[in-house]
Order: structure tokens, then C-alpha cells, then sequence
């Protein structure tokens, strides 16, 4: 009888699983969908005002976007690895993983700062002073506020992102960093590998890959925009 019912349970979290797999998949292409369109829009702009455009992404500090292009491909490897270590029972190591994926994460939220403040202090934002007159006192032109007006829309909609992913990544750790258990049995901290292993919370394990899935998105939607953006 309790085998029975032990199957039916395990049947019922695999389900559960599953569905959130489903809706995680559903969800990310609404959101492929949202950065679709605007990757349109830039495109169509981009092809009506060639030149200012150019101008625009020269301006642009590329030395941080290597960087931060770095950084997030970094914190996918990371993500990755959390992902592995914690399916084969090492939870101090996914731990580990997580936690420098976060960090890497406020590397790129730290350096879009100093970025976007540049910006800020010569005026080249919407209504700045540096959008409407260049230094030699000749207006911008249209196709260059609208080049910077997507910039901060794209890059800062991009951050929005980085933030929520910041948020979900700290959330699985604090379910990590419950003792794991199974049937009510609580495995100690120097447990072996084996033991934690058998049992393992199934649920953290698909909480940190709907995660990394998100992760993935949010890196690779700046592996579009960057050289969008700073590079043509």
C-alpha cells in the first residue's frame, strides 16, 4: 500500500514538474516575442537614419559592454554548473555556483550604472540638455534621440530583467539552503554525497533549472543587443 502510494506521489510531482516546465517555456517566448519587436524597431530605424545611429553606438563605452557580455557568459557557465552539482547531491558546491552567478549579476547591474551615469552627466538622456544642443550649438538631429531613446528603453527593459533574475536566483538559494529532506528524514550538512543524493528535495532541483532557463534568456537577449547596439 505504501508503495503504491509512493509511486502515485512521485507520479504527481513529476507532473507537477513538468507543468512548470511548460509554463516557464510558454512564458520566455512572450518575452522573446517582446525583444523581437523591438529588435524590429531598431531595425527600421536604424535603416531610416543610418548615420545618426552610427553616432550614437560610437558614443557608447564598448569596453564595458565586453565586459558585460563576459560577465553574463560567465554567469550562464555558473548557472550550469549549480544546476549539475545540485542533481548529483552536491548542494554546497550548486550553492557556491548560484551565488557567483548572483554576483556576476551585480557586476552587470554595477557596471550599467557607471555606464548609464556617464550618460547622465553629459545630458544624453531624454529632455537632457545633451539631446537637444551638441557643444558646437548645432541641434541633434532626430535620428539621434531616437537612437538613444531605444538605448535606455532596450538596455534598461535588458536590466529589468537582470534584476528579476537576480531576485529568482536569491530565492533558490534560500530553498538550498533548507536541509534537504525526504519523508521527514533531515540530512545533516556533513552527510555523505550519496546520502544527500537519496534525499534530495526534487523541488529545488526544478526550481534552479526554470531558473536557468530564465538565465539563459536574459543572456542571450544581451548577446543581441550588445552588438546591436555598440558594435553596428
Amino acid at each position: 500500500m505504501s508503495s503504491h502510494a509512493s509511486s502515485h506521489d512521485a507520479h504527481e510531482i513529476h507532473s507537477d514538474f513538468e507543468g512548470a516546465k511548460i509554463a516557464m517555456w510558454l512564458f520566455l517566448f512572450t518575452e522573446l516575442l517582446l525583444f523581437g519587436g523591438l529588435f524590429i524597431v531598431y531595425a527600421v530605424y536604424r535603416s531610416k537614419f543610418p548615420a545618426e545611429f552610427a553616432a550614437g553606438s560610437f558614443a557608447l563605452d564598448r569596453v564595458l559592454g565586453v565586459i558585460n557580455t563576459a560577465v553574463l557568459l560567465t554567469s550562464s557557465l555558473t548557472v550550469v554548473l549549480g544546476i549539475e552539482a545540485l542533481q548529483r547531491g552536491k548542494t554546497l558546491l550548486a550553492k557556491w555556483m548560484v551565488g557567483l552567478t548572483v554576483i556576476a549579476a551585480g557586476i552587470f547591474m554595477v557596471n550599467k550604472y557607471f555606464e548609464w551615469s556617464h550618460k547622465f552627466h553629459l545630458g544624453l538622456y531624454p529632455g537632457g540638455d545633451g539631446m537637444l544642443n551638441l557643444p558646437e550649438g548645432m541641434l541633434r538631429s532626430g535620428g539621434e534621440i531616437m537612437f538613444y531613446n531605444l538605448y535606455y528603453f532596450m538596455t534598461g527593459l535588458h536590466g529589468v530583467h537582470v534584476l528579476v533574475g537576480m531576485g529568482l536566483l536569491i530565492g533558490v538559494l534560500y530553498f538550498m539552503n533548507k536541509r534537504p529532506y525526504k519523508r521527514g528524514v533531515t540530512v545533516a550538512d556533513d552527510a555523505s554525497d550519496e546520502f544527500k543524493l537519496a534525499n534530495l528535495n526534487p523541488r529545488n532541483v526544478s526550481k534552479l533549472e526554470n531558473v536557468g532557463l530564465y538565465w539563459h534568456l536574459v543572456d542571450v537577449i544581451w548577446i543581441f543587443l550588445f552588438p546591436l547596439i555598440y558594435l553596428i
